[in-house]
């Protein structure tokens, strides 16, 4: 136990020599942990909306002023005609065209009904969805009103006739869209910040020549190995305490579950990162080479985890894929717990995959650098 306190000791102390990695491991991921929360978001907004009114009617400047009291739109220069209306959206001048046909206000009268047409702007497939979707729900809520002052005018509505949904938002009840992406980001970095200095670790010993003196000297594997990676374990712990923090103070972001159950997790989490991180650092020759290969995985890691979109959603062999990505499960479970409260029964399935992810790479890790260390 002695000897892994000194290589705890000696690691720190090589980490933190260097004046620019205390830096890089706390305000760094604090900023990062800032500046995604603001940027990465699906929130569609400032969308510009061209409206080509021909019918010119009370009912139409309603429906336009709707428009323009809603927060998601801005109003482009009205379009003297449809080819005009058309070549806003090719300059994007426009991201939506609406065309209200002469007569709207009349058909609504007399037949309830009136067509409009919607051109939306969809080389960004997302864009264009939640924009036609936001416009949609727009004109729905306008065609409601409309219809219910119409059914008041001609017959009394009856309470049997209608039918009233209440609904309630749980876990996130602002719809706040940083409550969502705060939690998966700061696991998201906490991971990548640790996969990068593990892969690094033994390759820069190797390269500057000190690996090759620790492999004569009468310390265990397993306090060589347990040494080098434990204070990787205890930075990883530290950032996301500090992401915590910040998350609450900047955010004010919900912790509703048990603080100890998530740093649990991470524990067990990073345990599988330093795995894959030391897998990594005794495959390559340099740093170079560690880095393009951990640059390699966290690509992967970060487009699979379920950040940005559900994993649900991905084919069913790329959700086959998502079981040993460690930043998936760092995800759900800072989700889970931090937003919904859950206890360690609903998340034990990811602490159970995560164990068996830390056991096989951790086994490969060290038969790798018994290989190569010699």
């Amino acid at each position: 136990m002695r000897t892994i306190f000194v290589l705890l000791r000696k690691e720190l102390l090589q980490v933190f020599r260097n004046k620019a990695m205390l830096p890089l491991l706390t305000v760094v991921p604090v900023v990062q942990l800032v500046l995604l929360s603001f940027a990465a978001t699906n929130e569609v907004k400032d969308i510009k909306l061209a409206i080509y009114d021909q019918d010119r009617s009370e009912y139409s400047q309603r429906l336009i002023n709707k428009f323009i009291a809603s927060d998601y739109f801005i109003l482009s220069p009205i379009p003297m005609n449809m080819t005009e209306a058309q070549l806003m959206l090719q300059t994007d001048e426009a991201d939506i065209i609406l065309q209200i046909p002469s007569g709207m206000e009349r058909d609504l009268l007399r037949l309830k009904k009136a067509d409009m047409q919607l051109l939306v702007n969809a080389i960004n497939g997302s864009k264009g969805g939640l924009a036609n979707a936001y416009a949609t729900m727009v004109i729905r809520d306008f065609n409601r009103e409309v219809q219910g002052e119409i059914a008041a005018r001609t017959v009394s509505m009856r309470a049997g006739n209608s039918m009233q949904v209440s609904f309630r938002h749980w876990y996130n009840p602002e719809l706040e869209y940083r409550t969502f992406m705060v939690p998966g980001i700061l696991g998201t970095l906490v991971t990548i910040l640790i996969l990068v200095l593990t892969a690094m670790n033994v390759v820069r010993e190797r390269e500057i020549g000190t690996i090759e003196q620790l492999n004569v000297t009468p310390i265990r594997k397993y306090e060589l190995i347990i040494g080098k990676l434990l204070p990787f374990l205890l930075i990883g712990l530290f950032d996301l305490a500090i992401g915590l923090i910040a998350g609450k103070l900047i955010f004010d972001i919900p912790i509703v579950g048990s603080i100890w159950l998530i740093f649990a997790f991470c524990v067990v989490n990073l345990l599988a990162v330093l795995a894959i991180g030391m897998l990594i650092s005794t495959m390559a020759e340099t740093q170079q080479q560690a880095m393009f290969i951990a640059w390699f995985f966290m690509m992967i890691f970060i487009l699979m985890s379920g950040l940005f979109t559900p994993i649900e959603s991905m084919p069913v062999w790329a959700q086959y894929l998502t079981i040993p990505n460690p930043i998936a499960h760092f995800v759900e479970v800072m989700r889970q717990v931090m937003l919904k409260g859950s206890t360690f029964a609903d998340v034990e399935q990811h602490f159970a995959t995560m164990a068996v992810v830390s056991v096989i790479f951790g086994s490969l890790a060290i038969w790798r650098y018994r290989k190569t260390g010699a």
